[in-house]
């Protein structure tokens, strides 16, 4: 059986830029304090999401053990706020025809409520292509790709798919070591020089759009 990509969004199909990432930030922080009345003033939470990111991989995690909110509630309210700042994404140039130009199945796993997915594919261009092929956490009613394999079988079960079958291309490696798990080929999609090779739960590591989708044809035959 041939190769079936799934693709992680944010961060990998568009880059997000440090004005972006600020904005996502301050979107955390502003939901924990409106929706949830929590006593923090703004910059006070924005640098307890950094800080929750830097310890947890995950923006909202502190509010959730320190305050004993939802996830759920937490999760949908920062997807609230996070609308505002999808007109800031700059699509990457010409990736619909690379992205065609893969043998391969392609779908989406995002973090991202399925609204969000949906709202950034069609900002970039890229909805009609996976369009029926969107899935989120949000779905299996987990809210993260970094706590168990478990959601990454549930995925390939939706897509009719084997995990051996699939190669999972994320820009966060903390995602990687649970997709490995659950028996997927690991792509990592890296900026700078983190490559995060040495990881034994990554099995490829490109720098870039461009060079990951020239690697998954030259090494994995897509």
């Amino acid at each position: 059986m041939g190769k079936t990509i799934i693709w992680d969004l944010d961060n990998t199909l568009y880059f997000e830029t440090d004005e972006y990432k600020n904005k996502l930030n301050e979107a955390t922080a502003e939901a924990a304090i409106k929706e949830f009345n929590l006593p923090l003033g703004f910059q006070e939470a924005t640098d307890l999401v950094k800080e929750s990111y830097s310890k947890y991989r995950d923006g909202v995690e502190h509010f959730v053990r320190t305050y004993g909110l939802s996830n759920k509630e937490l999760y949908e309210a920062y997807h609230k706020y996070k609308t505002n700042y999808i007109g800031m994404i700059t699509p990457y140039e010409g990736l619909l025809e690379s992205l065609k130009s893969l043998d391969c199945p392609q779908y989406i796993f995002s973090t991202s409520t399925k609204d969000i997915c949906i709202r950034i594919l069609k900002h970039i261009g890229l909805y009609e292509f996976f369009k029926d092929k969107i899935y989120s956490v949000e779905d299996f009613d987990v809210y993260k790709k970094n706590e168990s394999s478990w959601v990454y079988q549930k995925v390939c079960d939706k897509i009719g798919v084997e995990a051996k079958d699939c190669i999972f291309v994320d820009d966060s490696y903390s995602n990687h070591k649970f997709a490995k798990e659950a028996g997927m080929t690991t792509v990592r999609l890296y900026y700078n020089n983190n490559s995060a090779k040495g990881m034994d739960f990554i099995d490829s590591a490109y720098k870039g759009i461009e060079e990951t989708i020239k690697g998954l044809k030259e090494d994995y035959m897509c």
